[in-house]
């Protein structure tokens, strides 16, 4: 009987373990598609930062679409808001792209002028420019945890969330860090931190053969 017992026991670990295989195995596949469907907007993004003079802007450029759009979307960049004032403004890709290298441009060199960290830059393409000389009032360097004290004290309350009201954001990080969940009009506070990762994610994602097309 103990032995029977034992059998069904390896045979469920067995399904387990297969199962847990597979779901990575499909979600890997899933994030690669991604991963190449904003890579093919690589030719469009390395023309653009050529030739608005930014070429080293080129893969923190298309972490930015993974980020915003996976490339799945339009205005790629979700730029339409930085150059109309609103959203879904935006006609074609190629302007998103070129829309977005500027702000993200324009926020960057105002990130190095105050002295701050590039990731405050960063932050500032989801946050708005005024994200930057309140990272220099506050030490100089963009954290998770100051992004979320500007969000919730100052960029939600700005723009009509004067209760603190937050909804849920679905994400692993976001779990961890405060069980998920983001403040109404306070913008992304994990902006910078997702697309640092993405950086990293398109690099290892980019060199699988294994799973290529």
């Amino acid at each position: 009987m103990k032995k029977k017992k034992r059998g069904v026991l390896k045979k469920i670990v067995v399904i387990l373990v297969l199962a847990v295989i597979l779901i990575i195995g499909i979600l890997l596949y899933r994030v690669k598609s991604q991963v190449d469907e904003v890579n093919a907007w690589r030719p469009t993004v390395h023309q653009v930062t050529q030739e608005l003079g930014v070429a080293d802007y080129e893969d923190l450029v298309l972490s930015i679409i993974l980020t915003e759009t996976k490339g799945d979307h339009i205005d790629l960049m979700q730029s339409s808001e930085s150059k109309y004032g609103e959203t879904d403004q935006i006609t074609n890709s190629e302007e998103s792209i070129k829309t977005g290298v500027i702000h993200l441009t324009e926020v960057l060199t105002e990130a190095e002028r105050q002295e701050v960290d590039i990731w405050t830059g960063v932050q500032a393409y989801n946050f708005g420019s005024n994200y930057i000389p309140y990272v220099k009032q506050h030490g100089g360097k963009h954290s998770v945890e100051l992004a979320e004290k500007y969000s919730k004290e100052v960029l939600a309350p700005m723009l009509g969330n004067t209760t603190e009201k937050t909804y849920r954001y679905l994400s692993l990080r976001a779990f961890k860090y405060n069980r998920g969940h983001l403040y109404e009009n306070g913008g992304n506070f994990f902006y910078a931190e997702l697309v640092r990762s993405n950086m990293g994610l398109m690099d290892k994602l980019s060199h699988l053969p294994w799973i290529d097309d």
